[in-house]
């Protein structure tokens, strides 16, 4: 499974590279804004770290999703165009995969959405689990449908699973088949650490002392 990082700061992705673990990055504009930096120079910072960095388009009708899109594509070729869940993303999505650009479809919440997605020409979808969770549903649950769905048919399309909220989102999406999670970075810190390594860790450094009296 890919692991990608959730965040739109260059010095986390930066860290998270150097573990060798690293497969892409999702940015989102509410990440951006948080990190108040140029969105056009952190797309590029990071495409150094990582060979797929997803640039969500902010306009939210075709004409302007296309613009955008395109634009996005020809700052490096690390860059995937993430587009949005909606009828107007559908057709930029077709135009995308005509035109070899690579897409990612944001907030995808069922399994028709996955679907449509994925007969559009989506490369990637992304199903937000945590929102899900929020809202009284079982995200996971819509990661087990898709997965058991594109089982059945030769979707050219990888499941991203997003929104996770803890490691054990990342284990579950593992167990059932997803290509990818992207994990916001201090959920991704969580996922080497375990009391268990520490104490075993500190034993055996302790008994190492004594051997070496």
């Amino acid at each position: 499974m890919k692991l990608f990082l959730d965040t739109a700061n260059v010095a986390q992705v930066a860290e998270v590279a150097e573990w060798g673990v690293l497969d892409g990055v999702t940015t989102n504009p509410s990440l951006v804004a948080k990190e108040g930096k140029d969105f056009k120079k952190t797309v590029l910072e990071m495409c150094k770290h990582v060979p797929c960095v997803s640039a969500q388009v902010t306009a939210t009708d075709f004409a302007g999703m296309k613009k955008q899109g395109e634009e996005y594509a020809s700052w490096h070729k690390h860059v995937v165009v993430k587009v949005p869940m909606t009828t107007e993303g559908l057709k930029a999505l077709k135009f995308f995969r005509s035109k070899g650009i690579k897409t990612n479809t944001t907030l995808i919440f069922s399994l028709p959405q996955a679907i449509l997605a994925a007969k559009a020409g989506a490369n990637i979808i992304s199903p937000f689990i945590g929102r899900l969770d929020d809202a009284g549903e079982d995200g996971m649950a819509l990661i087990g449908e898709i997965m058991q769905a594109w089982c059945q048919y030769d979707f050219d399309c990888e499941v991203l699973v997003a929104s996770t909220r803890h490691p054990r989102h990342i284990a579950d999406a593992a167990m059932l088949g997803a290509h990818i999670c992207t994990v916001p970075y201090d959920v991704f810190k969580k996922l080497p650490m375990h009391p268990l390594t520490d104490s075993g860790l500190k034993k055996f450094l302790a008994d190492w002392e004594k051997v070496k009296k």
